[in-house]
C-alpha cells in the first residue's frame, strides 16, 4: 500500500504577522517567502519596459513592511488581497513613470495579427472572421494594449484577456464596480481608435 503524500503545513498568516510586528527577522523572511509567488505573478503581468522584475518586487515588499500597520484582517479580507492591491498600485505607478508609450506600426505585426486587425476594425465582414491562431490574436492585443495608458491597459487585460470578474478587479484596484465598467468602456473605445489608426497606415 502506497504511503499517503505528506502535505505541507498551512501557513499561519496571523501568527506570522504578530511576530513580524514584534521585529522577528525569521518571521519577516517567512512572510516574504509566502507572498513572493503572488507578488512576482503580478509584477510579471504588469512589468514596465525599463524595470527589472526583482527591483520592482523589492519595492513592493519594502512598501509592505512600511505599511503593515495599516493592515487588519477585518471583514474577511485576507492578507493576499491587501498585498495584491499594493502590488498592482506599485506596478501602475511604475508604468506611469515611464510616460512614453510605444508607437505601434503595421510593420510590427505579423500576417496573422494583420488579418485579425482587419477584422477587429470592421474592415472584414463579421461572417468572414479570419482563422487566426489564438497566439496571434493575443499578441496583437498585447501590442495594442501597450499603446494605452496603464489603467486602461490593466482593466482590459484583466477583463478581456484573463476573464477576471468586475468585482475582483474592483477589489484589486480599489475602484468601484461602476468605475471599472466605465473605465473598460472608455478603454475599449481608445483601443479601437488605436487599431483604426494602425489600420490607416495600411491604406
Amino acid at each position: 500500500m502506497a504511503a499517503a503524500p505528506i502535505s505541507e503545513p498551512e501557513f499561519d498568516v496571523a501568527s506570522c504577522l504578530d511576530r513580524v510586528r514584534a521585529q522577528d527577522d525569521d518571521a519577516a523572511r517567512a512572510l516574504v517567502g509566502h507572498l513572493y509567488p503572488l507578488v512576482m505573478k503580478i509584477v510579471r503581468s504588469h512589468l514596465p519596459v525599463r524595470a527589472a522584475e526583482e527591483d520592482l518586487a523589492q519595492e513592493i515588499f519594502i512598501k509592505l513592511f512600511q505599511r503593515l500597520g495599516q493592515y487588519e484582517a477585518r471583514d474577511g479580507v485576507p492578507l493576499s488581497h491587501w498585498v495584491s492591491r499594493l502590488a498592482v498600485t506599485t506596478c501602475l505607478d511604475a508604468l506611469r513613470a515611464e510616460k512614453r508609450r510605444p508607437e505601434l506600426r503595421h510593420a510590427d505585426l505579423g500576417e496573422g495579427e494583420l488579418a485579425w486587425l482587419e477584422f477587429f476594425t470592421g474592415s472584414a465582414p463579421a461572417e468572414h472572421a479570419p482563422e487566426t491562431e489564438a497566439t496571434a490574436v493575443r499578441d496583437a492585443m498585447h501590442k495594442l494594449l501597450a499603446t494605452l495608458e496603464p489603467p486602461d491597459r490593466l482593466v482590459l487585460q484583466w477583463l478581456d484577456l484573463e476573464g477576471r470578474p468586475v468585482k475582483e478587479i474592483s477589489a484589486l484596484t480599489g475602484w468601484g464596480v461602476s468605475l471599472v465598467k466605465v473605465r473598460a468602456f472608455r478603454a475599449r473605445r481608445r483601443l479601437r481608435k488605436a487599431a483604426e489608426k494602425l489600420k490607416g497606415q495600411l491604406s
